[in-house]
């Protein structure tokens, strides 16, 4: 099939890359050219333009934010330039107001459209094993099926309203966010009183918590691994400010969610940028003063 890619850092490269593998013609962008020279060698043809990569069949797209995200599809006009029919499947965790304002546009423009955000790190969409969160019409994602196949271990189809996938991502990545906040702080409890992050970390997650979320997770924070980041601390942060946003829209209360954020914060007031969310681990160490008291 004749397909576009546009957004390729570390997850999109590894999702159009399976893509490519699978037999796919697939053309790629991004706004900076060398991402995807590692795909041109696989076989994907480059072009300079986001227009030129959605004359295909079906538009992928993995972009870092809402406003990434508009920049490209509302203030560049990409939309009028797609042909009617084309299918637009779009894998970024946006807001839920941005997910219905890019699925009444499609529809304006006789396009259709599938918000199909992930669950899994660069190392998973690499291997092909993603989670898939799919919403739209359900025909339309079975026409696309055999892509998303090719991209992930498990399809999720969550109705035809696209928003209904991006909120199940926003709250799945709230969910994580928790995971780790509460893994940094019960580790700089039990370091307090002599137990290192390691071997708290490891009779947690082979007890209690023995699930990928607290294994993986806690592997970074007790080998103190926060880079390279598999889920870049701003995004994180984005991520949080995305769930309070669609809980304040719904008035739904997340204290929780709030903490987050205010701990994501102060990791970046800190100038941590480019690394893991899982640093929380270094915030609350930090509060404690556990470096300075030899800890």
């Amino acid at each position: 099939m004749k397909v576009g890619f546009i957004g390729l850092g570390a997850m999109g490269s590894a999702m159009a890359s399976n893509l490519i593998k699978a037999g796919h013609e697939v053309t790629v962008w991004n706004r900076s050219p060398g991402a995807t020279e590692p795909l041109v060698s696989l076989g994907a043809k480059a072009v300079r333009s986001a227009d030129r990569a959605a004359q295909g069949e079906v538009l992928f797209s993995m972009l870092a934010n809402d406003q990434a995200a508009r920049d490209i599809f509302f203030a560049g006009d990409l939309l009028s330039g797609m042909d009617k029919g084309t299918i637009h499947v779009n894998h970024a965790t946006i807001s839920l107001a941005l997910a219905r304002e890019l699925a009444q546009a499609h529809a304006q423009h006789g396009l259709e459209y599938v918000a199909a955000p992930v669950f899994g790190r660069p190392d998973v969409a690499a291997a092909g094993k993603l989670n898939i969160l799919a919403a739209g019409k359900p025909a339309v994602i079975e026409r696309v099926r055999p892509l998303l196949d090719a991209m992930g271990s498990r399809i999720w189809p969550l109705g035809e309203a696209p928003e209904r996938a991006n909120v199940v991502k926003i709250a799945g990545n709230f969910m994580l966010g928790a995971a780790i906040e509460s893994m940094a702080e019960a580790s700089a409890l039990a370091r307090a009183h002599g137990v290192s992050a390691a071997d708290f970390l490891e009779v947690m997650t082979s007890t209690l918590f023995a699930a990928p979320a607290y294994q993986g997770y806690g592997k970074l924070i007790a080998e103190q691994r926060y880079t390279p980041a598999g889920f870049a601390l701003p995004l994180g942060y984005k991520d949080i400010g995305l769930a309070l946003a669609a809980a304040d829209a719904s008035r739904v209360p997340l204290p929780l969610a709030g903490l987050l954020r205010d701990s994501l914060l102060e990791a970046l007031s800190a100038g941590d940028e480019n690394v893991d969310w899982s640093i929380l681990a270094q915030v609350a160490a930090r509060r404690a003063h556990l470096d300075e008291r030899g800890l």
